[in-house]
């Protein structure tokens, strides 16, 4: 791919990815076309599939657990990202403890978690540092 397209998709500036490859500092190996061009050897990364996730609080709400799945599934295929896995809970958010969740998160296949509401996911922090641990 170009060099500038690389750089856009990297978040640089063109001249700061020129740069770089004049100080040999490149992450990614480039070449200059006898016409000028600099060419940035990348590979195209595939983005990740969608993996779903409905949380409700509490055992009298589990009806709304398959309402919520049919909706990000509905909304999943409106954008066109493929559903690579599906995950229901049931606990509190008080707690962060979120079995299903960890799960999608070290997940290489998950490159999205869509959300039905923001607060369902207000306590993941506490799941992305078991993550780290």
């Amino acid at each position: 791919m170009k060099l500038s397209v690389w750089a856009r998709r990297q978040g640089i500036g063109s001249k700061t990815a020129w740069r770089m490859g004049k100080d040999g500092k490149m992450p990614v190996a480039v070449e200059q076309l006898p016409i000028g061009t600099v060419i940035a050897h990348a590979e195209e990364r595939q983005p990740g599939g969608v993996a779903l996730h409905a949380r409700v609080s509490s055992a009298d709400q589990k009806a709304d657990l398959d309402r919520q799945l049919a909706r990000l599934t509905e909304w999943a295929l409106a954008q066109r990202l493929p559903i690579v896995d599906a995950v229901k809970e049931v606990g509190s958010g008080m707690n962060g403890h979120r079995k299903g969740l960890l799960r999608l998160l070290r997940d290489p296949k998950v490159g999205v978690i869509p959300v039905e509401h923001r607060d369902r996911l207000m306590r993941a922090k506490k799941a992305l540092e078991a993550l780290h641990e």
